[in-house]
């Protein structure tokens, strides 16, 4: 479903992606690891296009897309759930998610406010609220809500536990499982091994924009050498 290659990344002179490369398959949650400022977020809005890489290949769905606008992607059916949430905090919960429609696809999971109400049940017992009067971890599932509104096949999550309370992070891990069963892609960012150790398949982990680990999340959970290295803080 989603295919990179030789991904190299700057933001001005500052050459952040070193030939990163990884891969996510449709019904699989995959987790790009690191501490803070290794590259994951910048891994994440090269996919997406909101920063143009300077060379390498990014393919979804087989078709090639590291030239396209942010928009063009989004309508190919690539989600993008960013870290700062970025609700519209005038809007109500049903208004936020009306902004994220986009028509049914094929071959993804076609999403209405009722249907998401039923994996957020606090979004729907706040219809009307406004986006600025919620808390964290309502914002960050109106996030998710409003993508999943654009249907598509794969989703990008960018730390989508951080900030947030041990129950919300434990609920927001549930409601992942039930994006993989529902057939879709996930990939996240995250530096949270507990977190990731409830919702991932596999694993990668970037340091200094370079992938240093690839395996299934099992081998990493078994293999503290490589947790020490590359994840204690």
């Amino acid at each position: 479903m989603l295919e990179v290659s030789a991904l190299n990344t700057a933001y001005g002179r500052a050459h952040i992606l070193f030939d990163v490369a990884l891969d996510a398959r449709p019904g699989e949650v995959v987790v790009l690891l690191g501490r803070n400022g290794a590259g994951k977020s910048t891994t994440l809005k090269s996919l997406i296009g909101l920063v143009r890489p300077l060379s390498g290949e990014i393919r979804f769905n087989g078709r090639r897309i590291d030239r396209l606008q942010p928009y063009q992607v989004a309508r190919l059916g690539l989600g993008y759930v960013p870290e700062e949430r970025r609700i519209f905090a005038d809007l109500s919960v049903m208004e936020n998610l009306e902004v994220g429609r986009q028509p049914r696809r094929d071959g993804a999971a076609f999403w209405t406010p009722e249907r998401l109400f039923e994996l957020f049940p606090n979004l729907g017992r706040m219809k009307e609220r406004g986006g600025g009067r919620m808390s964290g971890g309502e914002q960050q599932m109106l996030t998710i809500a409003r993508t999943l509104m654009g249907n598509p096949s794969t989703v990008l999550l960018d730390e989508p536990s951080e900030g947030l309370s041990p129950l919300i992070v434990e609920q927001m891990a549930a409601t992942i499982r039930d994006l993989k069963r529902e057939g879709l892609c996930v990939l996240l960012s995250e530096q949270n091994l507990h977190f990731s150790e409830l919702v991932a398949d596999r694993a990668y982990i970037i340091e200094t924009g370079q992938i240093r680990y690839s395996g299934t999340m099992a081998e990493l959970s078994a293999d503290e050498a490589v947790r020490e290295q590359y994840l204690s803080v």
